[in-house]
């Protein structure tokens, strides 16, 4: 069977984990990581010194007009997402872009509109990297609300603290930037569209986020939002940054028979009205991780679960309305 030839757009932590699983995935149809793309000449340098046998380019529209690719993952920052991802899909090439899909809710409208028109056109398939329901700890949160394992929902807390942003694995200059970083858009996406997948579509009722006032380019250092589900639930989430204390990146669910809680991203607490809560085991051989692998098999024509451009917008619709006004 054919390699399925790989380009890399954006070598920052993302591309380069993604990278590494392209090169460990076991697949039906062997993997190649073909060329990569990044504007630092450093890290490309430092990259190509380690990967010899991989093209590196500095402008991802060379590396496209010079190499066949048969799947492009992009892992450059949210302001490029829309120009790079209209030309891969100008080109009829299956396209696997990291979150949030795109800068504005415009751009993400005609990303959509371009991925759909290739799919149809040249059978292209277009994702985006959203895993938190891949993870086995939402897998069981969901088996437990399918189940009523804690009666109807009242109410969901979602908690977004922050001792320090960026984190100290996030250096970087747009990743703090009004435009197109902060903790709501960087981590706050994740749950917005883990929300809309287990309990349904989401609709903003306010929002009041706060920025440094003597930084006006700098992103936001406290959010608090109320969100509701069909059927009137409210979700609360309140978010803050720059403070003494422990991160904490949680979900607490509060049904009327009980309370389910995600706390720090994977570790899944339950307990009865008026008893402690209590870890519940969830099973690592459950995780559908990694999404590359679901990606690669759409393409094959197999079965997969992947979250379309269409996906993303809805989840942009509601990042964007957290953000606007503000």
């Amino acid at each position: 069977m054919n390699t399925l030839r790989m380009g890399v757009i954006g070598l920052g932590k993302m591309g380069l984990h993604m990278i590494k699983q392209a090169m460990d995935i076991q697949m039906d149809r062997p993997v190649e990581i073909a060329a990569v793309c990044d504007t630092n000449e450093e890290g490309l340098k430092a990259f190509a010194e380690a990967y010899p046998s991989i093209k590196t380019y500095l402008d991802y529209q060379h590396l496209l007009d010079e190499q066949q690719m048969d799947l492009v993952y992009i892992a450059v920052p949210p302001k490029y997402h829309y120009p790079v991802v209209m030309e891969v899909l100008k080109r009829n090439i299956h396209v696997f872009c990291e979150k949030p899909l795109a800068n504005s809710l415009e751009e993400a409208s005609r990303m959509v509109e371009a991925a759909e028109q290739a799919a149809e056109r040249a059978g292209v398939v277009h994702a985006v990297h959203f895993s938190m329901p891949h993870e086995p700890a939402v897998l069981k949160l969901q088996e437990m609300v399918k189940q009523h394992a804690v009666g109807h929902i009242r109410r969901i807390d979602l908690i977004l603290q922050f001792p320090q942003w960026p984190r100290s694995w996030q250096q970087n200059e747009w990743i703090t930037s009004r435009e197109q970083g902060g903790f709501i858009l960087e981590v706050g996406i994740h749950w917005i569209h883990m929300i809309q997948h287990v309990f349904g579509p989401l609709e903003v009722v306010e929002a009041q986020v706060t920025y440094p006032a003597d930084q006006p380019n700098v992103c936001e250092q406290e959010v608090q939002a109320v969100l509701e589900l069909p059927g009137g639930t409210r979700i609360y989430m309140q978010g803050i940054s720059h403070f003494a204390g422990e991160e904490r990146v949680s979900m607490v669910v509060y049904g009327t028979e009980g309370t389910i809680a995600l706390e720090n991203w994977e570790e899944l607490m339950s307990g009865p009205i008026g008893q402690p809560l209590s870890p519940v085991e969830v099973l690592e051989s459950s995780s559908e991780l990694p999404v590359l692998k679901h990606v690669i098999n759409r393409i094959e024509g197999k079965p997969g679960k992947i979250y379309t451009f269409q996906d993303g917008y809805e989840a942009q619709m509601i990042l964007e309305k957290l953000r606007e006004n503000n």
